[in-house]
């Protein structure tokens, strides 16, 4: 058993413990575009692992030999949580997850199975008496290979009580450890998701000794509330993401979560583990390596999360801060913007404003980002916490890349026509081309595609401001899909052609890297 549900089991009588399970790496990276590296994946797991996270699904281990790879170095770095690989109801994908699994200080393998009327009628293509036969097998083997098992039902909400009743008495009598009763479709209402939960933890023999668990997706902007809702029926642990990326509209918010614990304990008696002052770093981590932006007004870690323009909300804030402010920006980490780093800062101050932003850079990593820096610095007059984060957040995530931009000049203006001339380094080799375009973006686009030939589309151009100023890091997002696969970039600079020459080949490398992944799945299979 391990140590999380040893201690959401002790906290029973109590019932104030609540086991956060992160799914970032796992059904957050199933997001249409969200595909980390292998060094990302080790970035975050880092991260959720030192701000308290009780559970990471690192990934689905018979997915690919990446996603093994990646579960199986999560399982022998990660010091603190429970490591989780998924399973379907497979013999080999039990196996597989096993072994990735099987290096954790603490392993947990998480097999599921569809039960809805749905699913198995148009999916799996069984009988209710199948899938009985097929839980109680699969929920064995797995707790052969590991102490710790969470069993889920696929699509419970639109499963038949008597027959889900079924389903988890017999996954507890196979072993199972956490019963996880998810809202795989967004289906569900607080009210219906309460009463499922009470409903079977009353019926099902020895339900008493399993937490159970949430997992709620967001088609209808309700995944928290939800999740929420099911801890007053006796659910104890709860599945989420951060930014509360995910499959489709996505899943339910991490940050949100803890926050609303934290914020509202006169109606949600509860406690997480989570250390809340690092959710915005990690909101940022997961966007950078994502290349997902978050949105201005999320919840807890959007820009504008506590910003006040309206004219009556600045005027209560002056007087009180808590006329308009639920919780303070410094409980979620987002601190006062500093002004103190420039052209002069050295590398131990450098170093230090590192340590308070969250970073924890080898030498080498280190290096690179203080000469970005004092490029920056040398460029910008004010070099703001937000800079130094969008600086250090892009080589994080471009580290690895196959391709780089090494030089850009650009001519643009009203008489044309507009033109490109850019150097790349592919695989470490430099090529440069010139190109014309419909405005300078479009040259820079046709030259990187004269360099990378390629077929995929461009579906989304979009640039902000990383702060104020006119002489702001402008940060662009693109995003690129070809053949179904569909990948984000993002670059920073404070030139915005040079930042959108970033994105673009950062979304390229991504391609590049799904191609491969596919181009060997397909020699497997």
């Amino acid at each position: 058993m391990t140590a999380a549900h040893q201690d959401a089991t002790a906290q029973d009588a109590t019932g104030d413990k609540v086991v956060i399970f992160d799914t970032t790496l796992r059904d957050g990276e199933q997001c249409p575009g969200a595909t980390m590296t292998f060094e990302e994946k080790l970035e975050v797991a880092e991260c959720l692992d030192t701000m308290g996270v009780d559970i990471i699904e690192a990934g689905f281990p018979i997915a690919s030999e990446g996603d093994f790879e990646a579960v199986s170095a999560i399982a022998k770095r990660v010091k603190r949580a429970t490591v989780a690989g998924l399973a379907r109801a497979i013999n080999a994908d039990i196996d597989r997850a096993g072994e990735a699994v099987r290096h954790a200080q603490r392993g947990r393998i998480h097999t599921f199975v569809s039960t809805s009327p749905i699913h198995l009628a148009y999916q799996m293509r069984k009988s209710e008496a199948d899938v009985l036969e097929i839980i109680t097998a699969t929920v064995t083997r797995a707790r052969n290979l590991v102490e710790d098992v969470e069993w889920s039902a696929m699509d419970a909400t639109r499963t038949g009580i008597d027959y889900l009743c079924q389903c988890v008495e017999a996954a507890i009598k196979a072993g199972a450890t956490t019963i996880n009763l998810p809202d795989t479709v967004g289906y569900a209402t607080p009210e219906e998701y309460c009463e499922m939960f009470r409903a079977v933890r009353e019926r099902v023999p020895d339900a008493d000794k399993a937490i159970f668990s949430t997992h709620c997706h967001n088609d209808l902007g309700l995944a928290v509330a939800n999740s929420l809702a099911a801890l007053k029926a006796g659910a104890r642990q709860i599945e989420c993401t951060i930014n509360g990326i995910g499959e489709r509209a996505g899943n339910a918010a991490l940050e949100e979560i803890v926050m609303a614990i934290k914020t509202r304990g006169d109606a949600l008696p509860y406690r997480s583990g989570i250390e809340s002052t690092m959710l915005a770093r990690a909101s940022k981590l997961v966007s950078a390596v994502t290349n997902f932006p978050v949105q201005y007004n999320k919840a807890i870690v959007g820009r504008n999360a506590f910003a006040h323009e309206s004219g009556i909300h600045q005027d209560g804030m002056l007087k009180h801060q808590q006329t308009y402010e639920i919780m303070t920006p410094e409980s979620v980490g987002v601190g006062k913007t500093s002004l103190v780093m420039g052209k002069h800062s050295g590398r131990n101050a450098f170093r230090t404003k590192l340590r308070e932003l969250g970073y924890e850079l080898g030498e080498n990593a280190f290096e690179d980002a203080f000469n970005r820096f004092k490029a920056l610095a040398d460029r910008k007059k004010h070099v703001y916490d937000e800079d130094i984060e969008a600086l250090v957040d892009e080589e994080i995530a471009h580290a690895h890349d196959r391709m780089k931009v090494v030089a850009l000049q650009v001519i643009a203006g009203t008489s044309g026509p507009q033109s490109a001339t850019l150097t790349l380094d592919i695989d470490g080799a430099q090529q440069t081309v010139h190109a014309n375009g419909n405005g300078p973006v479009d040259a820079i686009f046709a030259a990187i595609r004269m360099l990378v030939p390629h077929t995929a589309k461009l579906e989304l151009y979009q640039v902000h401001a990383v702060t104020e100023g006119t002489d702001a890091q402008a940060e662009v997002s693109v995003r690129l899909a070809e053949d179904g696969r569909m990948v984000t970039g993002r670059g920073a600079d404070t030139d915005t052609m040079v930042a959108s020459a970033r994105a673009y080949v950062a979304a390229l490398n991504k391609l590049m890297l799904k191609r491969q992944k596919t181009a060997k799945a397909e020699q497997l299979g």
